[in-house]
């Protein structure tokens, strides 16, 4: 078990697209890296990057990625060995080179229903797995920024920069993007949230 949490030097988003394209899944960019492909441009450091696949992808991911990089489950503040094993519920994978070397990527897996994404915050929001993505000028897969949002004000501890995020990204949303994260938090948070005021 790995206990250096911090020991981060993260692969470049066209690195993560060296080893994700030619895997035959589907997967994305996400975290404060899609919203900046979203934006157009780096808006703020970024400590880590983070890959989503679905979870009925997760053994075809193992299998490609196992040759070249280490595995390990993050669960409750823990890091352990990912053998390959399906995982039930475990949401993030974090992967190096090898035992002694910087986390380069996170996986984040998320639960998919026939061909819809599911939230896992809330059962009720969910979406066709199709519409999760856009794709930048160079082929690149990013996660939708309305959609990354979500899961940024739906969390438990709401951080500055995660505000920061929102308001960076509200001026190039669309209606229906707006309204859909505004009505997506007040699904999830019926007795109200901070982020409404801003939609």
């Amino acid at each position: 078990m790995r206990t250096d949490l911090h020991n981060w030097i993260p692969l470049t988003v066209s690195e993560i697209h060296e080893v994700f394209f030619k895997l035959p899944i589907q997967w994305c960019i996400a975290g404060g890296w899609a919203l900046d492909l979203h934006y157009g441009s780096q808006t703020r450091e970024h400590s880590d990057i983070d890959v989503i696949i679905t979870r009925r992808d997760q053994l075809t991911v193992f299998d490609c990625l196992s040759p070249d990089w280490i595995l390990y489950r993050a669960e409750q503040g823990k890091l352990t060995l990912w053998n390959g094993e399906y995982l039930e519920k475990t949401n993030d994978i974090w992967v190096c080179k090898n035992n002694m070397s910087p986390w380069a990527f996170q996986l984040m897996i998320v639960d998919t229903e026939n061909d819809y994404w599911v939230y896992k915050r809330n059962k009720a929001i969910r979406r066709p797995i199709d519409e999760l993505f856009l794709m930048t000028n160079d082929g690149i897969p990013y996660l939708r920024p309305e959609i990354q949002l979500l899961h940024k004000g739906g969390s438990s501890e709401i951080r500055e920069k995660d505000l920061a995020d929102l308001k960076t990204m509200l001026p190039l949303f669309l209606p229906q993007e707006k309204e859909w994260l505004k009505s997506c938090l007040a699904i999830q948070f019926p007795q109200g949230h901070d982020w409404l005021q801003f939609l």
